[in-house]
């Protein structure tokens, strides 16, 4: 989800306690950060959530595009009111960076009617697939659609897509990652809470008068991610979504309450090692965090943080393997220092010898 600082208790701890420029121009006004890890990879456009792929041999990043709107910060993410996908690609990390034209417009879209949130890509015998959330013709109570997932094809990674007449059937909420297995199976990861109304498919039917933030029950289990098996077309699910649960040092399902690791948005899954690195962001406490399973389905077991907050309220990412080297994609504030204005940076990721990943400050200037 996107979104302003809750009012809810515990995130009103959590923001006397992290730094103010955590939580972007709106909520901490003159507050912008003094230092940055990495610059933007782009500043003639605004762009967040990247998706980063390598097809043929060739960096393809798939963000969100960002556009101004006078729409306040709220809770829905109402300010987030993209409406089509621009491509980044390069030919290596730190290389020229070329933006593609408009490669899907929501009004192309049949079933879609507003935000073009966060996407990714896949590839599959010489066709593309973008997968991407958008808020359908429905209203709820708030006056606004339902989120699905859609997907469009092209016979180039670039664009431009052609959307599929409907969504994908069962799908639901945001954020959708797709990952390719060593053995070609495919699995779709998606969801977050809040605005992205993950909380409101609790049941296994969506309720339209449902919370708007999460369920409230801090001392049960988070709500979990999702994962799904592909079917062959790359187009449907061959099964039912299943939890992606987040297990603690001790086992157990990962709180409610636990706002520094429970999941909230941005699921990315990578292989590395034999094991399976299921990352997220953590939302109202801006971090990205890991966990590591054995299994794409998990469960996972919390390991750590993989990025502490950025300028700005949201942390979306991907992380890639490119060039001998592991990459971490990411996007804060700084060309706008507005919440709903990102860019897009890269940042190289450090393994630790049993696999863990060493914690990266972005505003930490090298």
């Amino acid at each position: 989800m996107k979104g302003k600082i809750s009012t809810l208790g515990a995130a009103a701890v959590l923001a006397a306690l992290l730094p103010a420029h955590a939580f972007g121009a709106e909520n901490a006004p003159g507050s912008p950060a003094t230092g940055f890890r990495d610059q933007p990879l782009v500043s003639s456009i605004y762009t967040a959530d990247p998706s980063a792929h390598v097809f043929g041999g060739k960096i393809y990043v798939y963000p969100s595009h960002d556009i101004p709107t006078p729409i306040p910060d709220d809770d829905l993410g109402n300010q987030y009111a993209m409406r089509d996908y621009r491509v980044l690609r390069m030919d290596r990390i730190g290389g020229k960076v070329t933006i593609g034209p408009v490669a899907l417009d929501v009004k192309n879209v049949p079933w879609a009617s507003q935000q073009m949130w966060a996407p990714d890509a896949a590839y599959r015998n010489g066709t593309y697939y973008l997968y991407f959330p958008a808020r359908d013709k429905a209203r709820d109570k708030n006056g606004l659609g339902t989120f699905r997932i859609g997907v469009a094809t092209s016979k180039s990674p670039m664009g431009p897509f052609k959307a599929e007449p409907k969504s994908i059937a069962g799908s639901y909420s945001m954020d959708p990652a797709v990952f390719t297995d060593t053995d070609g199976k495919s699995y779709m990861y998606f969801g977050g809470i809040w605005g992205g109304q993950l909380q409101r498919w609790a049941s296994g039917k969506f309720d339209p008068n449902g919370s708007d933030t999460d369920l409230g029950k801090d001392d049960q289990p988070a709500l979990s991610g999702k994962v799904v098996r592909m079917g062959a077309d790359m187009k449907s699910f061959a099964e039912k979504p299943r939890d992606a649960v987040i297990l603690d040092e001790n086992g157990k399902p990962v709180l409610t309450g636990d706002h520094e690791r429970r999941f909230f948005e941005a699921s990315w899954m990578f292989k590395r090692g034999g094991k399976y690195y299921y990352s997220y962001s953590t939302g109202d406490t801006h971090f990205l965090n890991y966990a590591i399973g054995d299994n794409p389905y998990g469960p996972f077991k919390y390991t750590g943080h993989i990025l502490k907050p950025v300028q700005g309220w949201t942390t979306h990412h991907s992380i890639i393997q490119a060039n001998g080297k592991w990459w971490l994609f990411y996007a804060d504030t700084q060309l706008s220092n507005r919440n709903h204005l990102r860019n897009v940076k890269v940042t190289e990721l450090t393994f630790n010898a049993d696999g863990t990943i060493q914690t990266i400050d972005p505003l930490q200037a090298r």
